[in-house]
């Protein structure tokens, strides 16, 4: 377990990509807007909010804060774009929200209104991240490097 606060950002790096974990920190709701409606998320405090992006420079790690911080802060909804969409191809960040999410390669980013589900790099695919009391548990990151950093 790798302890977690409300104003803490989880960075796992990876070779070609990188993911970044906050807490929900407190009981609200988020939206996900997908090509069928709208969905709304109940969440409790120890529930997540995981970015995934899609290299490993200063801009991504840049990228998924700013994103989260649009998601947690700011109430931006989680948007889910139909599979022909042309905006899939230049994502560079894709966001999943839960208590367990399972990473995979294997799916087109930003298509799938599952949220436990969120597409990484081939490298964190079948990877689990979870939301536990005052931390994350991470499975199947053994190989990555863990950093932390301020995110409020």
């Amino acid at each position: 377990m790798i302890p977690l606060d409300s104003n803490e950002m989880l960075l796992v790096h990876g070779n070609t990509g990188t993911l970044a974990v906050v807490k929900v920190g407190k009981q609200r709701q988020f939206f996900v807007d997908n090509p069928d409606g709208e969905i709304v998320l109940a969440m409790g405090p120890e529930e997540l909010l995981v970015a995934s992006g899609f290299g490993t420079d200063e801009q991504i790690t840049n990228g998924l804060r700013c994103v989260l911080y649009m998601i947690r802060e700011v109430n931006s909804p989680l948007i889910v774009l139909p599979k022909n969409h042309p905006a899939l191809a230049r994502l560079k960040i894709v966001v999943s929200a839960g208590k367990r999410i399972v990473l995979s390669c294997d799916i087109t980013p930003g298509t799938h209104p599952e949220q436990h589900l969120l597409c990484g790099m081939e490298e964190f695919s079948g990877a689990e991240i979870l939301g536990v009391e005052d931390g994350v548990e991470l499975k199947g990151l053994e190989s990555a490097k863990f950093e932390k950093k301020h995110f409020l």
